[in-house]
């Protein structure tokens, strides 16, 4: 599945057409078959994962780095380390002067981007293939010795605390995901957010932020994908010169989990001035994204809310009326995960009707199960999903990277769609069973807020759509539209 895009990235990878060497889709109608993409992987000595993919198809590569340090490694009176790293890793280097490395990226004709979630960080260039030894060049630097010091720390604080408040704090919905992650995720290391509380940040120290580079910054806790027009034998050459005298770092520590999922849900009104609609968002604990249910699950939301063909859809927006919109979504990550459903009222509907009328859609999908039209028209949708997901070096780099490290297995690449061929329809009924429970739903709502006398109530409007801020989608990564968790694209 595609992940949630958290803030809008400022340049695209370079697109490149599906040929028939990139993975272009043939077969029959019930059946679909992608050329497989080649990569080789190997181990630097001090740790480092590195993934190629040799490809001509154009003049242009992506460097991808992966670190597998999200803001569930944070300390719960710390959170936000992980995404103001994102931030503070533009910076400069012991080689590389402040705020250059935009300007070295651009100036070759490329662009550049980072992001964070709850399980990782990312960086990437996109960049012309001769141009290939500027961006080992920076990323090594960047894991050597970024530059780490007072300056570089309280520009980006400011940076991060305006970036929560213009994309949380002031926005409709804005708090949407931090509530939910705080409500359904409780009592482990997902109940905080990636953007993090403004007094941790504030508090946090430069030991601290010195600290935490030096613990999860290392050559053994990140993976190097590189995709596009190279040749292997001379990339390799290139890595172990720029990355291989990198010194391996400690073993990287890890938080313990005691993830449950048949817990009783709870609820919660968030009451705020700026809440034009009513909405509410049910949702339920789910298991982490390699859980083998993940697929019926995401397939499951699919067929309740994507299109203007989904049940909710047809139901809650075209036949009642009572919806401008409808959403369902998987959060299905490392250690945990969640599924849900998320509605904004029409004017003058009340939260209540739509509880009832989400609950009756969800309880006739446990009771009756899904038709044999909706369940092929889910199994088209990742069919098409993935003959259309490799078009670019960027998709193809990060994907590379994510099976590798959440999944231990480099090649999902090709396979992973049989993983969802393989769902039965009595899966999705047997799922929602399990999971969508009436004693597990967490219920989150905002009420519009009661007009002053004399006052008219507040206009209607949509919900702020996701701003962008993870790398671009790929499948394998089980998180879907809406809500929108974590902070930021960094440039």
């Amino acid at each position: 599945m595609k992940p949630v895009a958290l803030v809008t990235t400022i340049a695209c990878a370079i697109a490149l057409p599906v040929l028939a060497d990139t993975g272009e889709a043939t077969g029959s109608k019930d059946t679909i078959h992608l050329k497989p993409i080649q990569f080789v992987e190997y181990d630097l000595p001090n740790g480092l994962h590195v993934i190629l993919h040799e490809n001509h198809a154009a003049p242009v590569i992506t460097s991808y780095v992966l670190y597998h340090v999200g803001s569930k490694n944070e300390r719960p009176d710390r959170t936000g380390f992980a995404h103001f790293f994102e931030h503070l890793m533009f910076e400069g280097s012991d080689n590389i002067p402040r705020g250059k490395i935009d300007k070295y990226i651009s100036g070759a004709g490329g662009n550049l981007n980072a992001s964070t979630n709850f399980d990782q960080t990312d960086y990437y260039f996109n960049l012309p293939s001769n141009q290939l030894k500027l961006g080992l060049w920076i990323e090594s630097e960047r894991m050597m010795h970024s530059k780490i010091d007072e300056t570089g720390v309280e520009t980006q604080r400011q940076v991060v605390k305006e970036e929560r408040r213009r994309s949380y704090d002031n926005q409709p919905y804005g708090s949407l995901f931090e509530e939910l992650a705080g409500l359904c995720l409780k009592g482990t290391p997902y109940e905080w957010v990636p953007i993090g509380s403004m007094q941790y940040i504030d508090k946090a120290t430069i030991d601290e932020f010195r600290q935490f580079y030096k613990t999860y910054y290392l050559p053994n806790n990140a993976t190097l994908s590189v995709a596009g027009d190279f040749k292997t034998d001379e990339i390799k050459a290139l890595i172990a010169d720029y990355f291989g005298t990198i010194p391996k770092g400690s073993d990287v520590p890890r938080p313990a989990f005691d993830w449950k999922i048949n817990v009783p849900g709870t609820s919660k009104d968030v009451v705020k001035d700026n809440t034009p609609l009513p909405a509410t968002l049910h949702a339920w604990r789910a298991v982490p994204e390699t859980n083998p249910d993940a697929y019926p699950l995401e397939m499951l939301t699919n067929i309740l809310a994507t299109g203007r063909s989904s049940r909710l859809y047809k139901r809650l927006v075209e036949k009642e009326q009572a919806a401008l919109e409808v959403e369902a979504f998987p959060e299905l990550l490392e250690q945990a995960g969640m599924v849900g459903v998320f509605a904004t009222g029409q004017n003058g509907v009340t939260l209540e009707q739509l509880d009832q009328l989400i609950t009756e859609e969800i309880d006739d999908v446990k009771k009756s199960g899904v038709t044999e039209e909706e369940f092929q028209k889910s199994r088209n949708q990742k069919e098409d999903e993935f003959a259309n997901s490799y078009g670019t070096m960027h998709a193809r780099a990060q994907s590379l990277a994510r099976y590798h490290v959440f999944y231990g297995d480099t090649n999902l690449i090709n396979t992973e769609l049989n993983r969802y061929l393989a769902v039965k329809r009595e899966d999705l009924q047997r799922v929602a069973q399990q999971y969508l429970t009436k004693e597990g739903v967490f219920l989150l709502r905002y009420p519009v807020p009661a007009a002053p006398a004399g006052e008219a109530p507040p206009p209607g409007a949509h919900p702020p759509k996701s701003d962008g801020n993870q790398p671009a989608p790929a499948p394998g990564a089980k998180t879907a539209p809406v809500p929108q968790p974590a902070p930021s694209k960094t440039k």
